[in-house]
């Protein structure tokens, strides 16, 4: 039987870098009229198999080294790991050619500086490839690669541009975390697929019952850190988090405490908890909180105007030939740093 795969886990594993914007080719496909091993077309900007094999290929080893070479006919919820990479790499693509579309209707270009550290990154990474890299790339060329990254680039100024002016006052208040132990009697099961089985009515009373003597046990003197470690079923004891992070139940709890404080039982999506503030404030993880919303926030407006222009688009997949495409299994193959060569010139 094969592996499943918690789809929350492969989707972390599976980010490339930038926005996380995708685009539903599966609402317009056509799978004639196309060159040559093009994968696929939005308006007058194609994307080359040539392309689709550096992404994948780049990406595929790293995997393999962390993983084994067996993850990739491992399931999800939504099919294999390779196929889920696959539509990563598609979205991924898809999403820097719209956004070079973009670029061009505000007049984003990049400068000489800049178009000499796309050819410095585009020599520096195909020196290092082999001949079973070349191949396994469709033939890539330095010159394709210098395609690549120029057109990564510019989704990444582009990126910049329309953030520009976002810079949000974040208060403390907004972005506080805090910090509690928590012992919680789970309400669910897993089935042997790893999904989430809900308890009974009959099962819920007896995890609630037992929560209960919990309770009474931390009123009768008990140290709470003496129950955590006997009855708590969450994966971590201790733990640090900020607004919108916990279902509601759980952090109106957990924010109306004061330090030492332990609350009542509270019913939360995971099942019965009893939670102890350790603390009501942290500077330096709030001050890092504040950073993490200013980026979301930066990315909801990203979004708006990419989905915006999405939609005005024309898309068009060669499902054919996209249907064709697999990793490569070759051992001769051994690149996997085309990101961290670009990261090293343009994020360093």
């Amino acid at each position: 039987m094969r592996r499943m795969i918690p789809l929350l886990t492969l989707c972390l594993m599976l980010i490339l870098s930038g926005c996380s914007v995708s685009l539903p080719f599966n609402k317009v496909v056509f799978t004639t009229g196309f060159e040559k091993d093009e994968v696929f077309r939005i308006e007058e900007s194609t994307c080359s198999l040539t392309e689709i094999m550096v992404y994948l290929v780049g990406t595929q080893g790293g995997y393999e080294q962390t993983f084994g070479k067996d993850i990739w006919k491992a399931d999800t919820d939504s099919g294999t790991v390779e196929e889920r990479l696959k539509e990563s790499v598609l979205a991924k693509i898809a999403q820097i050619k719209v956004m070079n579309l973009l670029a061009q209707e505000n007049g984003i270009t990049l400068d000489e500086n800049e178009e000499q550290l796309v050819e410095a990154a585009a020599g520096e990474y195909f020196d290092q490839l082999t001949d079973a890299d070349i191949a396994a790339m469709n033939g890539v060329t330095q010159e394709d690669l210098e395609g690549i990254i120029r057109e990564q680039c510019i989704a990444d100024k582009l990126y910049d541009y329309i953030i520009r002016d976002i810079n949000p006052e974040i208060s403390d208040d907004e972005a506080r975390t805090i910090t509690v132990e928590q012992i919680l009697i789970k309400t669910y099961s897993l089935d042997g697929e790893g999904n989430r089985v809900p308890f009974s009515e009959s099962e819920k009373d007896a995890a609630y019952r037992r929560c209960r003597e919990v309770f009474k046990s931390l009123l009768n003197g008990t140290s709470f850190e003496e129950l955590m470690a006997q009855y708590n079923e969450a994966d971590e004891g201790t733990i640090s988090f900020g607004k919108g992070e916990k279902d509601s139940a759980f952090e109106t709890a957990a924010f109306n405490l004061g330090t030492e404080e332990t609350s009542e039982i509270i019913e939360t999506e995971d099942g019965y908890a009893i939670l102890k503030c350790i603390s009501t404030f942290n500077r330096e993880e709030t001050e890092a909180n504040k950073v993490k919303i200013v980026a979301q926030r930066k990315r909801e407006v990203f979004g708006a105007q990419y989905d915006a222009f999405v939609a005005t688009l024309t898309k068009q997949l060669n499902q054919k030939l996209w249907d064709s495409v697999e990793l490569v299994d070759d051992e001769n193959v051994t690149t996997t740093g085309f990101m961290e060569v670009y990261e090293k010139y343009f994020h360093s």
